[in-house]
């Protein structure tokens, strides 16, 4: 949620004061997807723990079980699959929208003939494109 993130910038009028902008966009949607994912999963596999270690017998005798284990274990890795692409897709777009050219295109102070503006830090991004990868 970018537009929730303000940030100050110079007015360059006679007046010392500063105007205060919001970054563009939503992108929050696939995070909340990649967690809530998440969390099933693992509420799954304590659940398929539990099956397995303390109904041992009741899955060995049962043999739609372990089909229905195996059809939901490839139903959660084939959205989990998804989810990590979303999120992926997510971060590409984050960093989009924060890259310093491209806040520079929105403040009306960088837009003047005489006016050079330039970035004085990078993003930092190596943590959240770990985050992909795992």
């Amino acid at each position: 949620r970018l537009y929730q993130v303000p940030f100050e910038m110079p007015s360059c009028e006679e007046e010392p004061d500063t105007r205060t902008l919001h970054l563009v966009g939503d992108f929050s949607a696939p995070a909340e997807f990649f967690v809530t994912l998440g969390v099933f999963s693992f509420l799954y596999a304590m659940a398929a723990l539990v099956l397995y270690l303390r109904f041992h017998v009741l899955y060995a005798d049962n043999k739609k079980l372990p089909c229905a284990d195996f059809c939901v274990t490839v139903c959660f890795t084939f959205f989990w699959l998804v989810a990590a692409a979303a999120w992926g897709k997510g971060l590409s777009d984050v960093k989009a929208a924060t890259r310093p050219s491209s806040l520079m295109a929105t403040m009306a102070v960088c837009q003047g003939p005489e006016v050079a503006c330039s970035a004085s830090a990078t993003p930092a991004m190596g943590l959240a494109n770990i985050s992909v990868v795992r």
